[in-house]
């Protein structure tokens, strides 16, 4: 089993995979504060919880967007295990063809998603990912990764407009009945939940007519299982896609 670790902005995945199964996926917050002990018990404790030895981890990874922590949960990874996890970036083997204008400015998230989805899914594919931000990443129908769109992501949008509005209440988001709210929690709930979800189908309408095909659709991330149920479209939903890339991208970057 190796330790997948995906660092994202507000949450960072924890999970336990190899090529026969998923063992567990943990979420714990991103805090900058937080030592490299910290992390290690943090990774412990999940490791426990799940009653999984730490010897059962063979090699780890981590992906991240919030490079001043890199290092932290390396070390922390490090100090519980004694191995040190290949970190996702520039000379790491993808097999993946980016048609950026700078492919090295692209989200190491976003490629190892892309990763994922090009061994799971037939292209062209149209990946949702709905985490601080939400991102939707196209592969054409060769296997390049094309471009995408990003734009606020749903908890982002709902916290901004309950601060900035003194009469608008922090609410949850439990699956709305109706679309139509007769009160303010449920109007606010709505709003977010359907207008994310006719986003998310008016940008696919697009991007398949540039594409010039229907596409696979697929959506990742902590958010996506709130909204992906009110889209139109059938998008398939995959907890674990990251960690599934951070599994191909392990075996194809290991030393023998």
């Amino acid at each position: 089993m190796i330790l997948a670790i995906d660092m994202g902005n507000s949450n960072i995945v924890i999970g336990g995979i190899d090529n026969t199964g998923i063992y567990f996926v943990e979420r714990v917050t991103t805090n900058l504060g937080k030592t490299e002990l910290e992390y290690a018990v943090n990774i412990k404790d999940i490791m426990e919880i799940h009653n999984l030895p730490l010897s059962s981890i063979e090699g780890a990874i981590l992906s991240s967007v919030v490079p001043p922590l890199t290092d932290v949960v390396v070390c922390a990874v490090k100090k519980i295990t004694g191995k040190t996890p290949m970190v996702v970036g520039s000379g790491m083997k993808t097999g993946l063809n980016i048609k950026m204008d700078n492919p090295k400015t692209v989200g190491s998230d976003l490629i190892v998603n892309a990763v994922a989805a090009l061994k799971e899914y037939p292209a062209p594919i149209i990946i949702v990912d709905m985490g601080t931000a939400t991102t939707m990443s196209v592969i054409d129908r060769d296997g390049n990764y094309s471009g995408g769109i990003i734009f606020p992501g749903l908890r982002v949008s709902l916290d901004s407009l309950s601060s900035r509005a003194a009469q608008l209440p922090y609410i949850g988001l439990n699956k709305p009945t109706r679309v139509i709210g007769k009160n303010t929690i449920d109007c606010m709930k709505n709003g977010i939940l359907y207008g994310n979800a006719a986003m998310i189908d008016g940008v696919i309408d697009r991007m398949e007519e540039e594409l010039g095909t229907f596409a696979s659709l697929v959506a990742t991330g902590g958010l996506a299982s709130s909204v992906i149920p009110l889209c139109y479209h059938k998008i398939q939903y995959d907890e674990a896609l990251l960690l599934k890339g951070l599994l191909v991208l392990y075996e194809k970057n290991k030393q023998d």
